[in-house]
């Protein structure tokens, strides 16, 4: 499920435009049943297209204990004797593609040479296996979410869904990003924004 390679990572712009280190926040119009009422943490944004982690959507019935489990980490036994921060932990769909392979958005306390991409405002993203066995350890970030899969985007492709009121975008809240609330996580994206969810019309940019 997780590998040793590195997620995509599209060439890191300092340009204003580029939306890495944001959040982007699904608008009523968005036709996409994929990504209805979703809120996206942009981890890579540039020329060369966008990559993204889904924080609102549970990946149903799995949980953390059990996929390490799954994935060999630890042993069926040794599920009771996990640490808090592993026991909670959510795991997420972070998005439609590679859906197998999971990615741990995660605060900077910690960082693996070489697999950890530092992002913005304190949130790294990193797709190895050995950040899971980190936090069934005790020894991983203080802050996390498992997503398994992620949304990405050709070049141009974001800009133009922005373009056409698919999208609002916001500085990114790492309380709304890992906190455990996800089924208000889209509502609380629009308040920091501003907008009530009832101001939204199914209609907006369709005049």
């Amino acid at each position: 499920m997780m590998s040793k390679s590195q997620p995509p990572d599209p060439e890191h712009s300092a340009e204003g435009s580029y939306l890495d280190g944001q959040l982007l926040v699904a608008m009523p119009v968005m036709e996409d049943e994929r990504f209805a009422r979703s809120v996206i943490y942009v981890c890579a944004h540039s020329a060369e297209g966008a990559m993204g982690i889904i924080v609102n959507r549970p990946a149903g019935s799995i949980n953390f204990p059990e996929l390490l489990v799954q994935l060999e980490i630890i042993d069926k036994a040794d599920q009771i004797k996990l640490p808090e921060n592993a026991e909670s932990m959510r795991v997420l769909k972070g998005g439609p593609v590679e859906t197998g392979r999971g990615f741990v958005l995660h605060s900077s306390d910690f960082f693996i040479k070489d697999a950890t991409l530092p992002i913005d405002d304190g949130i790294c993203l990193t797709a190895t296996v050995d950040i899971l066995k980190a936090i069934a350890k005790g020894a991983g970030p203080k802050r996390a979410i498992l997503a398994l899969g992620y949304a990405g985007w050709a070049p141009g492709q974001l800009e133009n869904e922005i373009q056409e009121n698919g999208w609002l975008h916001c500085a990114a809240d790492p309380d709304l990003i890992f906190g455990s609330d996800v089924e208000d996580k889209y509502t609380r994206a629009l308040h920091k924004i501003g907008i009530e969810p009832g101001m939204l019309s199914n209609e907006a940019g369709h005049a």
